[in-house]
């Protein structure tokens, strides 16, 4: 069960251990269907687990949302937003092996609308998103729990464009022995969930929280 803390802050915490298993989509559309795994990539996919406990936390807000996935690794996260009816998803992967295997994943389910990859870094991928005015429901970023500064990098990036929809939500994955900034100029931290060694943290805009 996912554990609730009131406001980002530090907490003690373990490695995440890498487990090979085989990865699927949890519920939805293409529930039960399986994704292909990293292979030799080190990629530390998002758990099946925490997985489950943030959509569960999003409920039906995703459906018909426009849903981004930061370091998108497998892309699991975003197949699972469109598998629960998200409008869109949009995958962000700065490695080339990492954006053929979101394609690979996307071709294997026959997702062949609202799904995009763009393979760049996940600042310079946001630029492009707030070239094209969109306004994202929910950005979700899984930096490798080691680069911190990637967190606060893509926040406040975040935090200074107008990718957020009002009513959006960020959600950040770390170790959850990482202490996350609770307020950037707009960005404030209204929930964390604790999952094992991982933790969730969601940022709203200050005006919507």
């Amino acid at each position: 069960m996912a554990k609730a803390v009131s406001a980002c802050g530090g907490r003690l915490g373990a490695r995440v251990k890498l487990v090979k298993h085989i990865m699927r989509v949890i519920a939805g559309k293409y529930r039960s269907r399986v994704l292909k795994r990293a292979g030799k990539l080190r990629l530390r996919p998002t758990s099946d687990r925490l997985r489950e406990t943030l959509f569960n936390v999003l409920g039906a807000l995703v459906e018909e949302s426009l849903f981004v996935d930061l370091f998108a690794g497998t892309g699991a996260i975003g197949i699972e937003a469109l598998s629960r009816g998200a409008r869109e998803a949009i995958f962000i992967e700065s490695h080339a092996a990492g954006a053929r295997l979101i394609r690979q994943n996307l071709e294997s389910l026959g997702i062949r609308g609202g799904a995009e990859v763009i393979e760049a870094d996940a600042v310079r991928g946001l630029e492009n998103l707030s070239a094209r005015r969109l306004a994202a429901d929910f950005v979700f970023l899984d930096p490798p729990y080691e680069n911190g500064d990637d967190y606060v990098r893509v926040l406040d990036f975040l935090d200074a464009s107008h990718l957020i929809a009002p009513r959006g939500l960020v959600i950040a994955e770390h170790r959850n022995s990482m202490e996350l900034p609770e307020r950037f100029d707009r960005l404030e931290c209204s929930r964390i969930l604790e999952q094992g060694d991982a933790a969730l943290s969601f940022y709203r805009l200050a005006a919507a929280a």
